[in-house]
């Protein structure tokens, strides 16, 4: 295991992994599998502190999704989703509930579910907890199939 100064400062290092696996989780395109397999690739003994921090920096760009929903349903409440991948999402997250987040790791869905979570009123905690569960499953199952 690398000393935490050098754990850092690695090229394929904690800060980058968490800037791209938040970014990978906004509505920028993004791949935080490879960039979570080649930091472990680099630090193979660092490889549950870089599976920490690819599901905060995912789960914190989810919620950022979140936190945009929850802004545009304060700022322009009788205007409503007109995305018809919103609606769906909406029609999905009012069948289901706050656990449908755990799938909001998916591409194409992820990120709209995430965004109407955060319009259609699903509170801050659970939203977390189930992004943040669907992401680290996400990400552990990764690792667990390559052997990582």
């Amino acid at each position: 295991m690398l000393a935490l100064p050098e754990f850092l400062s690695a090229p394929a290092g904690p800060l980058a992994l968490l800037i791209g696996s938040f970014l990978a989780s906004t509505l920028l395109p993004g791949g935080s599998e490879a960039m979570l397999l080649f930091a472990v690739h680099q630090q193979p003994d660092n490889q549950v502190p870089l599976w920490l921090i690819a599901t905060l920096g995912n789960t914190l760009g989810g919620l950022s999704s979140w936190f945009i929903g929850w802004w545009l349903a304060r700022q322009f409440p009788a205007k409503g989703l007109q995305n018809p991948r919103h609606q769906r999402a909406l029609q999905h997250l009012s069948s289901y509930g706050s656990p449908v987040l755990l799938l909001s790791w998916l591409p194409v869905i992820g990120d709209p579910l995430c965004l109407t979570a955060g319009w259609g009123g699903v509170r801050l905690l659970p939203a977390a907890v189930y992004m943040g569960l669907g992401k680290a499953a996400r990400y552990a199952l990764l690792l667990g199939l390559l052997g990582a």
